[in-house]
């Protein structure tokens, strides 16, 4: 529990500023807002959401319980639920795109969300070529595995996007083709880790590649800003209409608490498996192994 306060003290930041600041804005009441800045708003709603997100996925050792990933799921389930039915039915239609922008609330969401997966799985890379611990290798694992689901995800949604705002359902828009690339870079470095048996072998490359295929990341983020795209640029609190923030927020706090609790269960089972695959022979296959 003293591992985990610190994580429930920056989620309750968090959703003070992510929720009811965007509740109180939302209805035209800014005393919540305690006279900072919407930038400032958002950035403190974000950092606290995160970072009490991340610190609760690094301190949670316990990988005999469920019960860590199960209240991770039920915080998910609640914010995407109140997020989804404010995105559809509360929030009014975009000024140009109507009903179609409406899909915002998904998209925009799940693209931070595949970048952050990206990112832990990069610093547990590091992390373990520096310390050695494999709960580090199986975190690493289980964030590749929830970034590329993310990332299968997003090139989908901006399909579905695409086809009625730009007539097409795919382009090879620089912001579409490096998330494309990044998707493979990932699901390769699954690839590798499902052929190389030995633990250690398995740990250090797929370390490596995922540091390598890391590089791509900053590449996606900033594609729109140096090259011509058709996609548009990275939005923020000023170009957002105040009567969007709650639904965004929602999902995007949903998607993270969904993205943690999947990357602690698959570091569950990913440790597990290492546990079984390094444990020392029975004595019964030793001696059998002696006799041949």
């Amino acid at each position: 529990m003293r591992k985990t306060a610190p994580s429930a003290i920056l989620l309750a930041i968090g959703a003070y500023f992510g929720f009811v600041v965007a509740v109180a804005q939302f209805h035209g009441i800014s005393a919540f807002s305690l006279g900072l800045p919407s930038g400032v708003i958002a950035t403190l709603a974000a950092g606290c959401g995160v970072a009490g997100a991340i610190w609760f996925l690094f301190a949670n050792d316990e990988v005999d319980s469920w019960v860590p990933s199960q209240v991770m799921i039920a915080l998910a389930l609640l914010c995407l639920l109140t997020g989804s039915y404010y995105g559809l039915f509360v929030a009014p239609p975009e000024q140009f795109m109507g009903e179609v922008q409406r899909i915002m609330y998904v998209h925009v969401p799940t693209a931070w969300n595949a970048l952050l997966a990206m990112t832990l799985a990069f610093a547990c890379a590091v992390i373990f070529l520096f310390r050695g611990d494999y709960k580090w290798d199986s975190r690493m694992e289980g964030a590749i595995e929830t970034g590329v689901v993310l990332a299968f995800l997003l090139c989908c949604q901006g399909a579905i996007w695409a086809k009625p705002t730009w007539g097409v359902w795919w382009d090879w828009d620089p912001r579409l083709t490096t998330t494309a690339v990044l998707l493979f870079a990932f699901l390769g470095i699954l690839a590798l880790r499902k052929f190389v048996e030995d633990p250690a072998r398995r740990a250090i490359w797929s370390a490596v590649a995922t540091i390598i295929a890391y590089v791509d990341v900053p590449i996606v983020y900033f594609s729109v800003r140096w090259w011509n795209s058709l996609h548009q640029q990275q939005s923020s609190p000023g170009t957002v209409s105040k009567q969007f923030w709650l639904p965004l927020r929602l999902n995007a706090f949903g998607i993270l608490f969904l993205m943690v609790a999947f990357i602690m269960l698959r570091a569950r089972l990913a440790s597990l498996r290492l546990k079984s695959e390094m444990a020392p022979p029975l004595p019964e296959m030793a001696e059998l192994g002696e006799a041949v």
